[in-house]
């Protein structure tokens, strides 16, 4: 059976009728009337059977919010939507053709940043699992608490079933929800002041029934301005700290939407983005610049619509504050995805007719590239002569004070997390050797390397280097330099520490497979793994440095060129115009006058930028190489390794039982184990699940199986005895997608009367392994420093690399 998502701007409920409206010029034309805004929220009370006075308190909120949106209608609300997109996008057709001849002179010119030291992969999870278990979900149709099954597939969508049994039978999955833009909350408190916020005049009194209430102190809720919310809950704090890294990886990884490969597309976007919002007056981060192209575009809608979107059909609301919290929450929903419908068929005729139009574009750029290049000279030479003074001026009184204070900021909480990076992954490396000792060489490499290779997308494991940016603060600097919030910089750190992360796991295992083609023997081994360890991670040294001194440059230019150009633009905007006559007509698609004048701008303060970076390279606490240091192509055969076919270690070493090559065929039972310890491996967090598992309390809940637990007693028992780290891997399985205990040593019952030996005991002499992480040398960085049961394989395919269509 092979159901094909809806996409949506955030989540996907896939029995939700959206998905079978039209498009999203069809579902506005027909607001006029009450039907196709009947679609869009049908009677809840309906659906779920509900009966007497609960259904019709139903149909009745179903009906009050088909007529709000219907009036809502003779507003234009399509009309202001197509707009809006339409200015828009007129914005990224200029940025396109600059973003086109920028990513061509680059390829011509050959500038870039040094060459990494470490290697990367292409395809870094591919057909894989992140995480699967079973957390509680609230059911808003009928206000009750039910389990479902959810796993998160290599694109990050979290994809939620009825049960383990509907996903193994290839039923299709209740919801399949795109987190961009959502925050993770694990408080019901937190949850109140946002919907509180979102519409004033609503806050609920003390003592009265709030929105939401949770049935355990564990709940964590996906909010979102505009789209719908989600809320679940889990029985233990260890399994909400667990849910909650996974959900905050998959925000993460949903908000970087648009593709780093994307040289032309991308930054075009971006830059018409910032180019439209400051045509309106607004200059600073934005928060919703998350997900892909349709979802940010969606975003930017409905922060114009919005607030009169609120004005007018606030005061209509009728009920308690919480009701009218409810129904804010589901007009705002049904809106958010009518925009989202009606940009993603606007955006994509544009950038159809963009990408037909861009090999004659291209053509001409080739053609003329010297000339351009030497047109756009002279424009930016007439423009510094004019704002040169003004510009300096600016930097000098209201800029260069607060670099130095700004980059501290920023560089304490990265340069933590970048050296937690390093430490977590020579742990697990070291934490492998032992185990390559005490198990018998190279028997069981294949089964830690696998485990090895996903270390970069395992939420749990990466949670301690993420969290180090959390303290990130820009205390009495967000409000002068217009910084919504931290937000943006902590995210783009954390992602930047991944792929860290995952270059140096991909450079280990190059290397340590070159090794293996050699038949070291188990002494061997260790000795080459431990070598190997070594100079992976003072390629990390080096690359690590490079990337925070990149990050620290971008985030002091996101957060001071906005604050400037707001600065001069009452003296400086309105003199634009005049220098369009310096633009050959020819060249016009290539060269904007406002671009031109941003880089002008860029220009007088990245001096001082350099310069604050430059110095803090030299500060021993912060462990970044000098600008002098420069390795070009010192391991260039390195690189070659690089293009070979990607390593299945599973598959090359696995795991030989006895280690004879002769041993029979396996048992059928025995190859059904073996599969099922294949497919675990593909699984970078290991979990086990309870689908019987019930809430400690729960109005109307269905009568348990006589499997669940009887009492909430004996069900916290349970959990307590699977979450003791010391139990081995269970048989059957535990509560409600508790992650098992992943420990990289193997697990063995010893005798209390014989202490276990040094597992360095087993090295050669004079090579034992030092077991704390080595230290960047003073010649490295020119400064001192101080010494489940069986599944079926998923599939999936993916738009945008966002996990907005997922199909089954």
């Amino acid at each position: 059976m092979a159901t094909t998502c809806n996409s949506t701007a955030a989540g996907t409920d896939v029995e939700d009728p959206l998905k079978d409206a039209g498009n999203g010029g069809q579902r506005f034309s027909g607001m006029g009337t009450q039907g196709p805004v009947q679609q869009e929220l049908p009677s809840v009370g309906a659906q779920v059977g509900l009966g007497g006075a609960a259904a019709e308190r139903q149909v009745g909120r179903s009906h009050f919010l088909t007529e709000a949106l219907a009036s809502h209608s003779h507003a234009s609300l399509s009309e202001k939507t197509e707009k809006i997109l339409r200015e828009f996008l007129r914005f990224y057709e200029d940025q396109y053709g600059v973003s086109l001849f920028n990513s061509m002179r680059h390829e011509i010119e050959g500038t870039g940043p040094p060459q990494a030291q470490l290697l990367w992969r292409k395809v870094p999870l591919d057909e894989r699992i992140i995480f699967s278990g079973n957390l509680f979900q609230y059911q808003e149709d009928n206000k009750k608490w039910r389990n479902r099954f959810s796993l998160v597939p290599h694109n990050y969508g979290l994809v939620l079933y009825e049960n383990k049994v509907a996903y193994e039978r290839q039923m299709p999955p209740r919801a399949v929800i795109n987190s961009a833009g959502y925050k993770v909350l694990t408080s019901v408190d937190q949850y109140l002041e946002l919907v509180g916020n979102s519409l004033p005049g609503t806050t609920s009194k003390s003592g009265s029934t709030p929105i939401l209430k949770c049935p355990t102190q564990f709940p964590l809720i996906l909010w979102h301005p505009y789209a719908r919310h989600y809320y679940f809950c889990m029985m233990t704090e260890a399994e909400q700290d667990k849910w909650q890294a996974v959900l905050q990886d998959c925000v993460r990884h949903c908000n970087n939407g648009i593709p780093e490969n994307s040289k032309v597309e991308g930054p075009a976007f971006t830059d018409a983005i910032r180019m439209y919002r400051q045509s309106k007056e607004q200059y600073g981060t934005w928060e919703m610049l998350c997900g892909n192209e349709v979802q940010i575009l969606s975003n930017l809608v409905m922060e114009e619509l919005g607030p009169a979107l609120k004005a007018e059909l606030g005061p209509r609301l009728k009920g308690k504050p919480q009701e009218r919290q409810r129904q804010w929450i589901q007009i705002s929903d049904a809106v958010y995805r009518l925009v989202f419908e009606q940009a993603k068929v606007h955006f994509e005729e544009v950038l159809s007719k963009l990408q037909l139009a861009r090999p004659a574009m291209e053509a001409v750029i080739r053609t003329d590239m010297d000339q351009i290049i030497t047109s756009k000279e002279h424009l930016a030479s007439k423009i510094r002569a004019f704002i040169l003074p003004k510009a300096e001026v600016c930097v000098r009184n209201h800029v260069q004070p607060y670099i130095p204070s700004i980059l501290e900021a920023l560089m304490v909480p990265t340069s933590q997390g970048f050296t937690e990076v390093r430490d977590v992954f020579f742990k697990e490396v070291t934490d492998m050797n032992l185990n390559v000792i005490n198990e018998g060489g190279i028997d069981k490499l294949g089964e830690y390397m696998e485990k090895l290779s996903q270390l970069a997308y395992h939420p749990l494991k990466m949670q301690s280097c993420y969290e180090r940016m959390e303290p990130l603060r820009l205390d009495g600097l967000q409000q002068r330099f217009d910084v919504s919030s931290t937000s943006v910089f902590k995210q783009r750190a954390q992602i930047h520490m991944r792929e860290q992360m995952d270059n140096a796991v991909y450079t280990f295992e190059t290397l340590l497979h070159q090794e293996l083609g050699k038949g070291p023997t188990k002494e061997e081994l260790c000795k080459s793994i431990q070598r190997i360890l070594e100079r992976v991670l003072k390629k990390y040294d080096y690359d690590s440095s490079s990337v925070r001194k990149r990050f620290f440059r971008e985030a002091l230019l996101q957060i001071t060129i906005p604050f400037l150009l707001k600065k001069l633009a009452p003296t400086c905007k309105s003199e634009l115009p005049r220098f369009q006559e310096l633009i050959f007509e020819d060249f016009a698609r290539f060269i904007l006058v406002e671009n031109t004048y941003e880089e002008v701008v860029l220009q007088t303060v990245m001096k001082d930028i350099l310069q604050a970076v430059k110095e803090a390279a030299v500060q021993r606490k912060h462990n970044l190489y000098r600008d002098s240091m420069v390795l070009h192509n010192s391991d260039p055969n390195l690189h070659l390794l690089a293009e070979g076919a990607p390593i299945d270690w599973g598959e090359q070493y696995a795991d030989s039982g006895d280690g004879s090559g002769d041993s029979p065929s396996p048992s059928p039972s025995e190859a059904a184990n073996l599969t099922e310890k294949r497919r675990r491996a593909k699984q970078v967090v290991s979990v086990v699940q309870d689908e019987e598992s019930g809430l400690p309390f729960e109005a109307g809940s269905e009568p348990p199986s006589p499997a669940s637990p009887d009492s909430v007693t004996e069900l916290r028992g349970l959990l307590a005895q699977d979450l003791q780290p010391e139990s081995p891997p269970p048989a059957s399985p535990l509560l409600n997608g508790a992650p098992v205990q992943e420990s990289s040593q193997p697990m063995a019952v010893l005798e209390a009367s014989s202490p276990p030996a040094s597992p360095l005991e087993h090295l050669p002499p004079g090579k034992a392994m030092d077991i704390e992480t080595p230290k960047p040398s003073d010649q490295e960085t020119g400064e001192q420093v101080s010494s489940p049961g069986r599944r079926p394989p998923i599939h999936t395919t993916t738009e945008d690399s966002a996990g907005v269509q997922t199909e089954f």
